[in-house]
């Protein structure tokens, strides 16, 4: 038997992807294990799911550091201790600093509620109302020092429908985000996908913006 992947997961909230992945690995569909759930923040819900699934948990508060850099390092060697094959940002909300990311390059994900490169940063739900688009959507891709910018693994699409505000938005993207995030993990531990010199393969093929490698097909949209 392979043996599972070995994560850590950091959250600042909610910790609803956290808790998409744990339900896939405990349903047998992700070969994985979650070393650690570490927070930023105290007493969020996120650390009430670790506990509930019995995931070793710790907060890290990045209120009680000088510098952001202090901080890094701190959960830097929180991370380092588990010894992950991957670290996996769930609703994570501190900007890294780029020897962090650099330190994690080839093992650091992140799930961005938009069809990346298309509205990097926040609030991506009204901006794409606010844009008239069609469509809206989310992606899984590798961290890079430059901010929602990393090599794409995965994307979902869902359609903008005339009736939509930005709560109705959000909660169509979470669903697909509580889909893509296990099935990106579950691709890396399968080895289906890899990352090499910047570049993401799906089975030994280069993954573009323009192949059907990139693409989920969503069928739980309300249209």
């Amino acid at each position: 038997m392979i043996e599972p992947i070995k994560l850590v997961v950091l959250i600042s909230g909610n910790g609803s992807n956290l808790q998409a992945i744990i339900d896939e690995i405990e349903s047998g569909k992700l070969n994985a294990h979650i070393a650690k759930v570490i927070s930023n923040r105290p007493g969020v819900t996120g650390l009430q799911r670790a506990s509930k699934a019995n995931i070793n948990s710790q907060v890290v508060d990045h209120r009680n550091f000088a510098s952001r850099e202090d901080f890094d390092q701190a959960l830097m060697d929180a991370i380092d201790h588990e010894q992950p094959d991957l670290v996996v940002l769930a609703g994570f909300m501190r900007i890294l600093s780029d020897a962090f990311v650099e330190h994690y390059l080839g093992r650091l994900l992140n799930i961005h509620p938009s069809l990346l490169p298309k509205y990097q940063g926040l609030n991506t739900h009204q901006r794409v109302l606010d844009a008239g688009e069609l469509e809206h959507g989310a992606t899984v891709h590798y961290v890079i020092p430059e901010l929602d910018s990393g090599p794409i693994i995965l994307q979902a699409h869902v359609p903008v429908l005339p009736n939509d505000d930005a709560i109705r938005l959000a909660n169509r993207v979470h669903e697909i985000e509580h889909k893509i995030y296990p099935e990106s993990i579950r691709r890396i531990a399968s080895s289906q996908v890899t990352f090499s010199n910047g570049v993401v393969y799906f089975n030994q093929q280069p993954i573009t913006r323009h192949n059907s490698n990139l693409i989920w097909v969503n069928d739980s949209s309300d249209r």
